[in-house]
């Protein structure tokens, strides 16, 4: 048996494409959805995730504004930027790219942004939300699974559902995901004992562990959905997930290939979030 491919590559271009509709519909109503992201730094990789996340807005019509510090901002200087946006009636979303220097305190910044606008979930209030079962502002990366998941038509009810990872980004909330869309959930993570026994007994395994190729096809019984949300580089330094795609295919029933799986849905969520948040502003 070799798996169905969950092209999450396609997934994202219809829902963008469905986003486009909605936000002409906004625009026509007197609203443009507005994002406003905040980059603190010269980390490479953070700056190539803000253009793409600046370049995909754009495409769809949502307005975007990128604002970008130097590596010696001050805490305070930020926060005072944050509190700016929280009162800017043409921004919706907020984000503000992780990580921060180490002179920042990122709990503080998360904690600055207002709930209504925290498009990237992390609010405390949004993950209270979450874990009580309430609509909210979801995790961009887990919400983007179960966007997946649903478009595939693969129905989580009664299934069980295995989370490798325990991370506040993707584990916890992917595991508060699959319970809200009635899933027996099991959290596993690096103290797991026999963790091959676990996952063997899982319908749909979600591998968030960011270890390249950690899981393996003895890790999966026969039909298993596979989520691979790594993002790694193996000792040739090609890009590779946490499932050892080429051995974990012949297993699974259906499986996302890295790239072009879980990555585009985490960008598009985070579209969707900035245009409900636009919608919710509009209906005020």
């Amino acid at each position: 048996m070799t798996a169905a491919i969950i092209d999450g590559k396609a997934i994202a271009k219809d829902i963008r494409a469905e986003l486009k509709e909605e936000i002409e519909e906004l625009k026509a109503a007197g609203t443009t959805p507005g994002l406003a992201v905040v980059i603190v730094g010269e980390d490479p990789a953070s700056h190539t995730y803000v253009n793409s996340k600046e370049k995909s807005s754009k495409e769809i019509g949502i307005h975007s504004e990128v604002y970008r510090f130097p590596a010696d901002l001050t805490e305070e200087a930020l926060l005072q930027k944050v509190e700016e946006l929280n009162n800017d009636k043409n921004i919706h979303g907020i984000l503000v790219q992780l990580p921060l220097p180490k002179h920042i305190s990122e709990d503080k910044v998360i904690d600055a942004i207002s709930p209504e606008k925290d498009v990237d979930g992390f609010h405390p209030v949004n993950v209270g939300k979450l874990v009580i079962g309430k609509d909210t502002f979801y995790s961009c990366t887990p919400y983007g699974i179960m966007k997946m998941l649903e478009k595939e038509n693969i129905s989580l009810e009664g299934r069980h559902v295995v989370v490798i990872g325990r991370s506040n980004i993707v584990g916890k909330p992917a595991a508060l995901l699959s319970l809200m869309n009635n899933a027996t959930v099991t959290i596993c993570h690096s103290r797991t004992k026999n963790l091959k026994e676990v996952t063997r007994q899982a319908d749909v395994v979600i591998a968030a562990v960011g270890i390249p190729n950690y899981v393996t096809a003895d890790h999966l019984k026969p039909g298993a959905i596979v989520i691979d949300v790594g993002i790694n580089r193996n000792e040739d330094g090609k890009l590779c997930g946490d499932v050892d795609f080429n051995s974990a295919k012949e297993t699974a029933g259906a499986i996302t290939p890295v790239p072009g799986g879980v990555g585009p849905m985490t960008i598009t969520m985070l579209l969707y979030n900035t245009v409900k948040s636009a919608r919710a502003f509009a209906a005020k």
